[in-house]
């Protein structure tokens, strides 16, 4: 596996397990209750935050061992990985725009914020998801 793939898949990885978290802590959080009512900031900013640094975490001990097994092609990048990546940003730059639309859309409806802020967030862990499966698919089945 070459070095953008592992980074994909730790990218991956953490998204799909932060989301996950995210989702139970604010349900947690509400108890039944209204999710407006939540104090949602801190949630998000933790999750963020732990989301980076756990990527980067997961990337740098998988880099480590991969090194162990192949210290010449660890780092190896090249123009197939480079369109792979480009192909893969387009997919999720998709799901980033309706995400902003929906933004749009409830701004102009004047909508909680809670509602407002979670649309771009879960938009923006949507994109990052697609787009990593659809350049992980492109890595095992090639670009067509």
């Amino acid at each position: 596996m070459v070095y953008e793939e592992r980074n994909l898949w730790s990218s991956l990885i953490v998204s799909v397990v932060a989301m996950t978290v995210y989702v139970l802590v604010v349900l947690a959080q509400a108890g039944g209750g209204p999710l407006t009512e939540v104090d949602w900031v801190p949630i998000m900013l933790w999750t963020i935050g732990g989301s980076i640094v756990g990527a980067i975490v997961i990337s740098i001990v998988w880099g480590i061992l991969a090194g162990m097994r192949d210290p010449d092609g660890v780092g190896a990048s090249d123009q197939r990985d480079r369109d792979i990546a480009h192909m893969g940003g387009r997919v999720g730059q998709a799901f980033l725009v309706i995400a902003g639309l929906g933004v749009i859309v409830l701004c102009a409806f004047e909508a909680d914020w809670f509602w407002i802020a979670n649309t771009m967030f879960f938009g923006f862990a949507v994109s990052t998801i697609v787009g990593g499966i659809a350049s992980v698919i492109a890595y095992r089945r090639g670009l067509v």
